[in-house]
């Protein structure tokens, strides 16, 4: 796994051992780094269900001003921050070790907006509604956040519809997906 494009362009990044995390490929973030390329420059990005921090570092590298990386494995935290130093994007990065929720809710306490939310949690657990809900009638997000959810092919997203959100689109890849959700 590699860095893209950008500062931190063609470095290779760590990424922790077993099948505790699922890296994003290559291939995959690139194309979604194509959809997003001309909007990720002076944004706020978070990665929720970080692993690496792949998705994040990838913002980062192309501009963003800042990316909030959220991750309660620990020896994926300290791939993260590894990943972070190797980059040398560690001074625009927070990098919080909690569950998912805990770090929204200290983020909502922040006031902070974030242009793009990214989430690639475990499949099947139903991890990104629970975070979608939150999401729904947070601050954390307005009418400009664009958030992106990775999944497997079939996650249905038809809970979306009872939620401030709609899906604004979906590209499909041959094992897995992004989601794409916006405020209505």
């Amino acid at each position: 796994m590699r860095v893209i494009a950008g500062s931190a362009r063609h470095l290779k990044l760590k990424t922790i051992e077993g099948m505790g995390t699922r890296p994003t490929t290559d291939r995959i973030k690139e194309t979604l780094f194509n959809m997003l390329s001309f909007y990720v420059e002076d944004s706020t990005f978070l990665d929720l269900f970080s692993g690496s921090g792949g998705i994040g570092i990838e913002a980062l590298s192309r501009g963003a001003r800042q990316a909030v990386f959220v991750e309660q494995n620990r020896k994926a935290v300290a791939c993260i921050e590894e990943n972070l130093v190797h980059t040398h994007l560690k001074d625009k990065a927070v990098v919080m070790s909690k569950d998912v929720l805990t770090a929204l809710r200290i983020l909502e306490d922040r006031k902070q907006i974030f242009d793009y939310i990214f989430m690639d949690p475990p499949y099947g657990k139903l991890l990104e509604k629970e975070a979608v809900l939150y999401l729904d009638g947070s601050a954390l997000c307005d009418e400009d956040t664009i958030i992106i959810i990775e999944s497997d092919l079939e996650t249905d997203f038809s809970w979306v519809s009872n939620t401030d959100f709609e899906i604004t689109r979906e590209k499909i890849y041959k094992t897995n997906k992004h989601t794409f959700l916006q405020k209505k």
